[in-house]
C-alpha cells in the first residue's frame, strides 16, 4: 500500500492563495509574461526606435525611447517580468546603458527556450546550455576590441566613444550633445582619472530657444535669482543655513500683554535690534552670500541688503547639499556667524539671464571645478526631459570610460560575431547542451535584426549579408547600416559607431542571468492580497429610468 502525496488544495494554504506549477502552468506563462514585456520595448531600441507615451499613475506624462524610464513608469506587477525588470535597473546602476539590450535578449533567449521545451528538453538542460554559452560569450568579447582609449582623454576621443550612445537616445542630435558631456566630464575630472563621480555633472532646463543654444558652465546653475537687491558677489565668502533666515518662532504660543504704544515700539525695535547683530555678525565675519534652506523674511531681507549680502533660496535639500560640496561649506541648523572652517568660498556668485529666464551661477574659476551644469534648451518640457536622459546616459557611460577603455564594434557587428562564434562552438559540443548554445546564437540576432526592423529594412536580407561578411576576417566590423545607403550594412570603424565592451559584457550577463531565473521556476506560490477588499460599488444608483 502506497502512500499518497497531498497535493495543494483545501487546507493546505489560506484562503486567496493561488497555485500554479508544472510546464504548462508555471514556465509557459512566465515565459510568455517576459517576452510580452521585451516586446513593449524591443520597438524603442536604436536610433530608430519609436517613443512611447506612458503616463504614469499621477497623471505625468513621459515621451521618451528610453527603456529604463519606460519599465520603471509602467510599474510591471508579474513576478517574472519583474525578474527581468530587475537585471536591467542593475545594469542602469552598472554602465548607465543598454537598459533595453538587457530586456530584449532575456526576452529573446526565453522565447527560444520556449521551443526546446515544445520539442522535449527539460528545462535544466537549457539552463546547462545557456550557462556554457554565456561562458564562451565571455571569452569571446575580450576578443573583438577594436579601438581602446587612450589616458588621459581629450575631448574629441571622449565625445567619439559617446556619440552612438547618444545617438540611440537623440538620432540627428547627437553630435552636439557628445560634446557637451565630454566637455562638462573633462571640466570635473581630476587629473589623475580613477575615479568619476556622476553626481559632478548636472543638469538644468530652461524653456525657450533650440537645443543649439545649449552650453556647458563651470559650476552649479539654480533657476532661479536672488531674493535681495544685491546680485553678484566675486571671492564670495559663503554660509549656508538649512533654517529660515527671520525671525525665530517659539514652538508654544505665547500672550503678550502691552498698555501703550510705547511697549509696542520698545517690543519690535527689541525684534529689530536682535536680527540687525545677526547680521552685523555675519557681516563683520565677511559673509557676503547666503543661501537658506527655507524661508526669507521681510525684515531680514532688509538688513542683508544694507549689508550688501547675496542672498538666495534652494529649497531642496539635495541641491543644498551638492552646493556644499562645491563651494566647501557646512550647512548651519542655527543663525549666526559661522566660523572660518565652516564658510565655503566661491570665485564668482552672479546672476545672468538666459533666453527669457534669470539664473543664479555659483561659478568657481579654478582649472578643475568640482561641478559642472549642462543648460539644456528646448522648445517643450517633454523633449528637454528627453535630452536630459540622454545626457545622463553619457556621464554614466563616461564613468564606466574610466574604468575600461576598450570600445567593440557596435550596430550589431558584435552580436552577429558573437552569434556565428557561439553556432561553432554549439556544433563541437556533445549532448543535449548544443541544441541550447545553438539557440544561444540565434537570440544574439536580435539586436541586428531589431535594428534594421526599426530602420525599415528587410531583417532577413541584412542579416544574410552580415554572415556573409562576418564569414571573412576582415569583415569583423561590419555591422548595420541604419540609413540604408550601402545595401543595410556597414563598417562600423570607418564609421566610428562603437559600444563599450564592458557595458555589453554586463549586459549579455545580466539577460542571461534574468533568463536563467524565470527557467528555474517550476512554481507559482501567489498569497491573497493584503488588504480589504474594496466594497462592490452600484454605479447606477442614481439612475431615474424605471
Amino acid at each position: 500500500m502506497s502512500l499518497k502525496i497531498p497535493q495543494s488544495g483545501p487546507g493546505l494554504f489560506k484562503d486567496g492563495y493561488s497555485f500554479s506549477q508544472g510546464i504548462e502552468e508555471a514556465v509557459i506563462r512566465n515565459i510568455e509574461a517576459v517576452c510580452n514585456l521585451s516586446e513593449i520595448v524591443r520597438t524603442s531600441f536604436g536610433p530608430n526606435g519609436r517613443n512611447k507615451m506612458v503616463i504614469n499613475h499621477l497623471e505625468k506624462l513621459f515621451v521618451t525611447n528610453d527603456a529604463a524610464t519606460i519599465v520603471r513608469e509602467l510599474e510591471v506587477i508579474h513576478p517574472a517580468a519583474k525578474v527581468v525588470v530587475m537585471a536591467s535597473q542593475q545594469q542602469e546602476a552598472e554602465a548607465g546603458d543598454r537598459t533595453n539590450l538587457v530586456m530584449i535578449l532575456a526576452g529573446e533567449l526565453l522565447r527560444k527556450a520556449e521551443h526546446l521545451i515544445t520539442l522535449g528538453l527539460h528545462p535544466s538542460e537549457i539552463i546547462g546550455g545557456y550557462e556554457l554559452a554565456r561562458d564562451k560569450v565571455d571569452e569571446v568579447l575580450q576578443t573583438l576590441e577594436i579601438k581602446k582609449l587612450e589616458l588621459p582623454l581629450t575631448q574629441d576621443s571622449l565625445a567619439t566613444a559617446l556619440r552612438p550612445i547618444i545617438a540611440a537616445k537623440q538620432y540627428g542630435n547627437e553630435d552636439l550633445l557628445a560634446r557637451l558631456v565630454a566637455e562638462a566630464a573633462l571640466m570635473v575630472m581630476p587629473s589623475k582619472a580613477t575615479g568619476f563621480n556622476v553626481d559632478n555633472v548636472r543638469v538644468v532646463k530652461i524653456m525657450g530657444g533650440g537645443l543649439s543654444d545649449s552650453r556647458v558652465i563651470s559650476g552649479m546653475v539654480f533657476g532661479r535669482e536672488p531674493e535681495g537687491t544685491i546680485k553678484k558677489a566675486t571671492h564670495a565668502k559663503v554660509g549656508v543655513f538649512t533654517c529660515a533666515i527671520d525671525i525665530a518662532q517659539t514652538e508654544t504660543k505665547g500672550t503678550v500683554l502691552l498698555k501703550s504704544a510705547e511697549e509696542l515700539l520698545g517690543f519690535s525695535r527689541g525684534e529689530e535690534k536682535h536680527l540687525e547683530k545677526v547680521f552685523q555678525e555675519l557681516a563683520d565675519a565677511g559673509v557676503n552670500v547666503v543661501v537658506s534652506g527655507s524661508s526669507v523674511g521681510e525684515l531680514a531681507l532688509h538688513y542683508l541688503n544694507r549689508f550688501n549680502i547675496v542672498v538666495i533660496k534652494i529649497m531642496s535639500k539635495f541641491e543644498l547639499r551638492r552646493l556644499c560640496r562645491v563651494v566647501g561649506a557646512t550647512p548651519l541648523a542655527r543663525l549666526g556667524a559661522p566660523t572660518p572652517e565652516e564658510m565655503g568660498f566661491c570665485d564668482v556668485v552672479e546672476t545672468v539671464e538666459i533666453g527669457g529666464d534669470r539664473v543664479t551661477v555659483f561659478r568657481q574659476e579654478e582649472e578643475t571645478t568640482r561641478t559642472a551644469t549642462v543648460v539644456v534648451r528646448g522648445a517643450t518640457t517633454n523633449q528637454m526631459d528627453d535630452v536630459e536622459r540622454a545626457v545622463d546616459d553619457g556621464v554614466n557611460v563616461v564613468k564606466g570610460i574610466i574604468k575600461d577603455q576598450r570600445l567593440i564594434p557596435g550596430a550589431g557587428a558584435t552580436e552577429i560575431e558573437l552569434a556565428k562564434q557561439i553556432a561553432e562552438y554549439g556544433e563541437k559540443t556533445p549532448g543535449l547542451a548544443q541544441h541550447a548554445i545553438k539557440k544561444y546564437a540565434e537570440a544574439l540576432e536580435v539586436v541586428p535584426r531589431t535594428l534594421a526592423e526599426n530602420a525599415g529594412l528587410d531583417a532577413t536580407e541584412v542579416l544574410s549579408r552580415l554572415y556573409a561578411a562576418h564569414s571573412s576576417k576582415d569583415g569583423m566590423a561590419t555591422g548595420v547600416d541604419i540609413d540604408g545607403e550601402t545595401n543595410g550594412t556597414c563598417d562600423t570603424h570607418k564609421a566610428q559607431i562603437y559600444d563599450l565592451l564592458q557595458a555589453t559584457q554586463c549586459a549579455i550577463d545580466y539577460a542571461t542571468e534574468a533568463a536563467l531565473s524565470v527557467l528555474r521556476v517550476d512554481a507559482i506560490i501567489m498569497s491573497k492580497a493584503a488588504g480589504i477588499a474594496p466594497p462592490p460599488q452600484n454605479k447606477a444608483w442614481d439612475d431615474t429610468d424605471p
